[in-house]
């Protein structure tokens, strides 16, 4: 999988294929991948996929796998069978789910005769921040206490990295290596409307602390020139 070292991936959340090509059609330069999450999958199905694929674009598949271990494989093996880059499940689904979302994928890839997807799983969300973590959803501790338990099972799990706040970078990597892929939702250009992420930092600060990875949704696509807002990120991360 190669997302052409462009660390950019751009959530493609709209409503259907022909606004989410229409995106790729312009972001295709400055995007190092697109991702589909639950809104643009649900509505046009895995054709979308194809479609982006049509376009030699890199496909982040946001669905967040969440279910017994059999079920999880069995999705996995279809999301690889249709050749995206990167797919992720929920760390909270545990090591035995985790083992054998990675297993299924790498198994069809090989099967299929495709690249191997990263397999990444989801920690804490980012519009969760500490009160909601311990008197919401009642998990005691901190949010990054668990972040990082469930970054360190993902990997003895043998899946490729996790997605996590930026707030959890320099923890993750120090538990889990140089090597370990970290994507970072929840990245607002300095002066953005945070919306509904409550752990937030800038593109250029999360890439120095050490994200692999950055997925930008609204910054870029809800701006009046969404290319000159996916430019200026580039350039700031640089």
């Amino acid at each position: 999988m190669s997302l052409n070292n462009n660390p950019l991936i751009i959530a493609l959340d709209v409503d259907t294929t022909e606004e989410a090509i229409t995106l790729a059609d312009r972001l295709g330069f400055y995007a190092g991948a697109f991702k589909v999450g639950m809104q643009l999958y649900n509505s046009a199905g895995p054709m979308v996929i194809n479609r982006l694929k049509e376009k030699n674009a890199s496909v982040f598949v946001d669905l967040k796998l969440h279910d017994i271990p059999n079920t999880v494989a069995g999705a996995a093996r279809v999301l690889t069978r249709h050749g995206v880059s990167i797919l992720n499940v929920h760390a909270s689904g545990g090591r035995e789910m985790m083992r054998a979302a990675v297993n299924a994928a790498r198994d069809e890839a090989e099967t299929a005769g495709v690249d191997c997807p990263l397999v990444v799983a989801v920690t804490v969300l980012t519009s969760i921040d500490q009160e909601v973590f311990n008197n919401e959803i009642g998990i005691p501790g901190s949010i990054k206490e668990r972040v990082v338990t469930w970054a360190k099972m993902a990997q003895e799990a043998g899946l490729d990295g996790v997605v996590a706040s930026p707030h959890e970078i320099t923890a993750i990597r120090k538990a889990c290596g140089k090597d370990f892929v970290i994507i970072t939702p929840g990245v607002r250009p300095a002066g953005m409307d945070a919306h509904d992420q409550k752990r937030t930092m800038t593109p250029g600060e999360a890439i120095r602390l050490g994200a692999t990875y950055l997925v930008v949704g609204r910054p870029v696509t809800a701006s009046i020139d969404p290319v000159r807002a996916a430019r200026a990120i580039l350039e700031e991360i640089k």
